[in-house]
């Protein structure tokens, strides 16, 4: 293994197991102390699912997407759905000749160096923070709401309490290991999809059959071709689509404790992608048609139902037992995320830490679960500090934060789309398939990235974007860029700490990650 000279010849993992309760720290980058091949197929990819968490995503931005584009919604997820299906690409193929939990940070290391892997690594890390406070929120809210709590539910202590415990438990939960994570995952997600179809279907059902009311309307293929849309408004609703589809990366990031962790993982993302447009597609038909555009009551038109179109269409499509299921699946789609986000997080800092990226007492494995448990504590400490302190401030700032959440995930998918340009530029022209997979397709997804966070965040900037402003900009903008620019002196810190990483003395492009054999 190159550069790796300090790991013993007796262990080569430099893994230390003795002792009970004390934490073991790794120096070789293809085995991390990890639970190898622990999860399959079936396992990887709801992984990947949980971490969109689909039903939350719908219930908080679908009625933001028709605000911008009106009844071309189900085009604006096909639009979002092609460069993340161009990303997932590059994530396979990167992921087949290095399946390391680092993802970004490490392929981005082996192609552009230190310095652009760090900050890429970063972006994955805020991307998490951001989200994780707020879907522990909504947990909270759709919780209390399904009890029928609404006096807590508008309580912010009590949302505040009750989030952060989520937080909490979901964090010991990824500690204890990947395969309680990956079963608890299973259940929920079945929940999630069960309710999102059967809803979806009984709308369009009533719909064919004139059941559906007044409101409603026939549903069109036109509303899947985004023609007479200005580039701000695609802008927009793109940016909010890839919030929508962001998370299925996830099942990548555990790409080293998956069966055959060279060809799984990238199947698994592409698998989650296709799961995910069609799902998309389907419900925002089903709504679209079902509620209609007018400006009354359920109707899409009604700024009332901005901030959730999903759950008020449950007792006009199948009375209150679906109004209580679909409060259900939005809290439970949202308690998934926060569970699932924190793992592959956890794991880029494990990664970061075993090539010194990190101090080394991220790489730390417990003995028993073959966690990254240091890690990820701190990811849930950082997490619940992001909840607490925006929930106190206002709660107009911790709802401009999830706007601006866009911003960093086009950041570091593009970063990993260009990664795969460059890293494997000299073998492009080898063959069709290489030319199209390793270099035209990521390459357009990056571009296709970039383009939507210039855009967006040139948008971001106006003081009416999202409901706060800070100095006559954008709170958006200040809150996804400042998260973006706070990784800089945090950098500079890891740097000051050890510089053997950022003299590429532990990471290069030849250096080979092996996953070992399944146990």
């Amino acid at each position: 293994m190159a550069e790796h000279s300090d790991s013993g010849a007796a262990n080569p993992s430099g893994a230390d197991h003795s002792g009970a309760g004390a934490s073991t720290v790794l120096h070789d980058p293809g085995d991390k102390g990890l639970r190898i091949g622990s999860i399959g197929l079936l396992g990887n990819v709801i992984i990947g699912l949980a971490a969109v968490a689909p039903a939350y995503s719908l219930a908080a931005t679908l009625g933001f997407v028709v605000d911008s584009v009106g009844e071309k919604a189900p085009s604006m997820f096909v639009l979002a759905f092609l460069p993340m299906l161009l990303v997932a690409f590059a994530y396979r193929e990167l992921s087949t000749d290095t399946p390391d939990c680092g993802t970004t940070f490490t392929w981005a290391t082996k192609a552009f160096g230190p310095w652009i892997g760090w900050i890429g690594g970063w972006g994955v890390a805020v991307s998490a923070i951001i989200v994780l406070a707020n879907v522990s929120e909504i947990s909270a809210l759709y919780l209390f709401q399904f009890l029928g709590l609404d006096a807590l539910a508008d309580s912010l202590l009590a949302r505040v309490l009750l989030g952060s415990s989520f937080i909490i438990t979901m964090t010991w939960i990824s500690i204890r290991g990947i395969v309680i994570s990956e079963r608890m995952q299973m259940i929920l997600m079945f929940i999630q999809f069960a309710v999102l179809i059967v809803a979806s279907v009984i709308a369009l059902v009533k719909v064919g059959l004139d059941r559906a009311g007044p409101q409603a309307i026939d549903p069109e293929w036109s509303w899947l071709w985004p023609g007479g849309l200005d580039q701000s408004q695609i802008a927009a609703a793109v940016i909010l689509c890839i919030f929508i589809y962001w998370g299925w990366d996830a099942c990548l990031a555990v790409n080293e404790e998956t069966r055959d962790p060279e060809k799984t993982p990238g199947r698994a993302a592409l698998l989650t992608c296709l799961i995910l447009v069609a799902t998309y597609v389907l419900v925002t038909y089903a709504i679209q048609s079902f509620a209609g555009f007018g400006d009354t009551g359920i109707g899409l038109g009604n700024d009332a139902n901005d901030e959730d179109v999903l759950t008020i269409l449950g007792e006009p499509v199948a009375g209150a037992v679906m109004v209580s299921a679909l409060l259900l699946t939005v809290c439970v789609s949202a308690l998934s995320s926060t569970q699932s986000t924190i793992l592959p997080t956890a794991r880029g800092s494990l990664s970061m830490a075993v090539y010194k990226a990190l101090p080394e007492k991220f790489a730390s494995i417990h003995p028993r679960y073959m966690t990254p448990a240091f890690g990820t504590a701190v990811m849930g400490g950082a997490a619940l500090t992001f909840y607490l302190v925006l929930s106190l401030v206002s709660q107009d700032t911790l709802a401009d934060s999830i706007a601006s959440l866009g911003l960093a995930v086009a950041f570091y998918y593009g970063i990993t789309a260009f990664a795969c340009v460059w890293y494997f530029r000299s073998t492009l022209l080898t063959s069709a398939r290489n030319f199209f997979f390793r270099g035209l397709f990521p390459l357009v997804g990056g571009l296709a990235m970039t383009a939507a966070f210039v855009r967006s965040a040139y948008d971001m900037i106006s003081p009416d974007y999202g409901a706060t402003s800070i100095g006559g900009i954008g709170g958006v903008f200040v809150m996804g860029v400042g998260m973006l620019v706070l990784g800089i002196p945090l950098m500079l810190a890891c740097f000051a700490y050890n510089s053997e990483f950022f003299r590429g003395k532990t990471l290069t492009a030849d250096t080979e990650v092996k996953v070992p054999d399944v146990y």
